[in-house]
């Protein structure tokens, strides 16, 4: 049985400066969905304008501070063809990356993430014993729910306004047993530390706890090993952790990792470049690529 320590049910009470960054967001989020369902005819940036509901000026401004890009180059990576180049050499990349022993090129802007996996013991038990603080903090990619042990990241989700307690359910089923408590200013460092990119730094990094089956923890590893700025298909994570044969499998994988952004799941495409199905959404997957293309710079 789920044991909840929660004194106060109620998300934290944003301050102006979260409640800007939340309303971008939205913007953005309205601006990609038109963007995808209408890319093939290079919208006009009035008419994307128009579908987030802001003017042309200031879509332009919100998506260079949002991500660096303005909103046609935004465009630009999210075709096809700019996934399509996301995964060229993609295989070669990441057996560079996993050879090295470190996280191969365009890691420069990366997370710096070290991690560690809990014993399969404590993955099979639900989470019994375990203390899991959680908080709801602000994002580039809406409310962020961030969840750590005391030995380090260990979940984090993502929710659209109003889902944010469906979210954190979504969070909980996957550790049944633990003990939640509700500690957002206890969080709040870690969400600094995971969005904020000036504190990625690889003398401070970031320790993430990986609690999953023996698998699954294995493909998320892999998926630690892909660069920003690139990304892989589910068969060549099958073909890394030595089976060839088990792209469905690790697809499943991908979908329960739950530590979203940081074990960079949104790097995972289709062998086509396809971006297939998210847990969080395919309009945040599309996201989460376009502003790191914003992060590293489109070639």
């Amino acid at each position: 049985m789920m044991t909840l320590a929660i004194h106060d049910q109620r998300l934290a009470r944003p301050g102006p400066q979260n409640t800007a960054a939340m309303r971008d967001y939205d913007s953005v989020r309205r601006a990609i969905a038109f963007i995808s369902e209408h890319w093939r005819t290079q919208p006009t940036i009035e008419a994307m304008a128009d579908a987030a509901a802001v003017t042309p000026d200031e879509l332009h401004h919100l998506f260079r501070r949002w991500a660096g890009l303005t909103p046609k180059a935004f465009m630009q990576a999210l075709t096809l063809d700019h996934a399509k180049s996301l995964l060229r050499d993609s295989a070669s990349v990441l057996d560079a990356a996993l050879d090295s022993g470190l996280s191969g090129p365009g890691r420069l802007h990366d997370l710096f993430v070290t991690h560690e996996a809990m014993s399969p013991g404590e993955w099979k038990n639900g989470g019994a014993g375990l203390t899991l603080r959680y908080g709801f903090h602000p994002s580039p990619f809406g409310t962020a729910i961030v969840i750590a042990t005391e030995r380090g990241l260990s979940g984090l989700a993502f929710a659209d306004p109003g889902e944010e307690q469906t979210a954190f359910a979504d969070m909980t089923r996957r550790w049944p047993n633990a003990t939640y408590v509700n500690d957002n200013e206890g969080t709040a460092e870690l969400a600094s530390r995971i969005f904020n990119t000036k504190l990625w730094r690889p003398d401070q990094p970031l320790r993430v706890v990986l609690i999953g089956t023996d698998f699954e923890v294995r493909v998320w590893e892999t998926l630690l090993k892909i660069p920003m700025g690139r990304a892989v298909s589910y068969s060549d994570i099958a073909c890394k952790i030595k089976s060839p044969k088990a792209s469905r499998a690790v697809g499943a994988a991908v979908g329960r990792n739950p530590v979203s952004f940081v074990v960079p799941c949104h790097r995972a495409l289709g062998k086509s470049g396809a971006l297939t199905g998210y847990h969080w959404g395919i309009t945040r997957k599309q996201a989460m690529l376009g502003w790191e293309a914003g992060q590293v710079g489109l070639n």
